[in-house]
């Protein structure tokens, strides 16, 4: 990770960013205007976490993505102009993505991801991988994290949606808590003896969590007596990201409504194959879900990428607790949960 600057907050940014200093305060503003986002794939989720780390503030986002823009992209992503079709998705987006903020700086690379070197992650403090391969989100999510730099990765399959942070060993925030008032007087009971909330004053304190690799995340024994005790409340969804990885590794796309007959029997296909080498039961996972996770839903990409922005921004603002390790999020029944798996 570069050096970064002292951050300067100048009397138009104040202004722009008010409502936010009121917020989360001016120092956590600063070092978010000092940090520089390297953000990976820019199709409907990547399009929802752009607009959302250019209106917080960073200090530069650069938008990453080799891919043309085609009609199902252009359906998805409200940063593309419905005429870019053919385009490089990175150039396409990039007009309506400066014209969000102007004191954002943001740069397109039209580039492949599997072909930049390992120095290029090394100029950011946060890396945020959407639409990439497992082997490839394991080695970027190692090489950052033996450099401090906070990876964050996201995908959404049709209905279905997850996110999923490393912010390293050692993660240090602030958190605003409402301060506890000690009771005063000699009067009796029980009551008099408990500390009451004061909604008109809070205290802030400082708290250090930790983080496991996505290596470590996926790489679950569920064969040990401690994983197998937690199988019954584990979501489905944490099996089901590893079918869809495993489906974008072996066909090199997502699953495509165009081969929708096809695509569902190789999910349920995989799922088996998956679980077979898990060791966990298919009853996990019922086999409807090859239905429901085709292409990427606007509704959908809306929710996690609003997540994965707000986790970017708590990260690199080092301001409330984050979500600790995954967040996934079911369209079909509105629901959304935060696991943590790993050592």
């Amino acid at each position: 990770m570069i050096e970064m600057e002292d951050p300067f907050i100048s009397e138009e940014e104040a202004a722009q960013y008010d409502r936010q200093i009121r917020l989360w305060g001016l120092d956590a503003q600063k070092r978010l205007r000092g940090s520089r986002v390297l953000l990976a794939g820019l199709g409907g989720l990547g399009a929802e976490v752009a607009k959302n780390l250019i209106l917080a503030g960073v200090k530069e986002l650069t938008l990453l993505d080799h891919e043309q823009v085609s009609e199902e992209s252009c359906r998805a992503q409200f940063l593309v102009p419905v005429t870019a079709q053919g385009k490089n998705r990175a150039q396409a987006s990039l007009e309506r993505a400066q014209n969000l903020n102007p004191m954002v700086k943001v740069h397109a690379d039209s580039d492949r991801i599997e072909e930049k070197s390992d120095d290029f992650f090394l100029e950011f403090e946060a890396v945020c991988l959407t639409g990439c391969s497992k082997d490839l989100m394991v080695r970027i999510d190692r090489l950052c994290s033996q450099h401090n730099i906070k990876v964050f990765c996201g995908d959404v399959y049709g209905y279905y949606g997850y996110m999923f942070c490393n912010l390293g060993q050692e993660h240090k925030y602030i958190e605003e808590k409402p301060k506890l008032v000690k009771p005063t007087g000699n009067s009796g009971g029980p009551e008099a003896k408990k500390a009451k909330v004061d909604i008109n004053e809070t205290i802030v304190v400082k708290k250090t969590t930790s983080f496991c690799t996505l290596k470590e995340a996926l790489g679950v024994d569920w064969t040990s007596e401690k994983a197998k005790a937690r199988l019954k409340k584990t979501p489905a969804d944490y099996f089901m990201l590893h079918v869809l990885l495993k489906f974008r590794t072996d066909k090199g796309r997502d699953p495509d409504p165009q081969t929708f007959a096809e695509d569902s029997k190789l999910l349920i296909q995989i799922r088996d194959d998956v679980f077979e080498a898990l060791e966990v039961s298919t009853d996990l996972l019922r086999e409807d879900f090859a239905s429901y996770c085709f292409s990427e839903m606007s509704p959908v990409c809306a929710v996690v990428g609003g997540v994965l922005g707000q986790e970017v921004v708590k990260a690199l603002s080092q301001r409330d607790p984050p979500h600790r390790n995954f967040f996934f999020f079911d369209g079909r029944t509105g629901n959304g949960v935060v696991d943590y798996f790993g050592p």
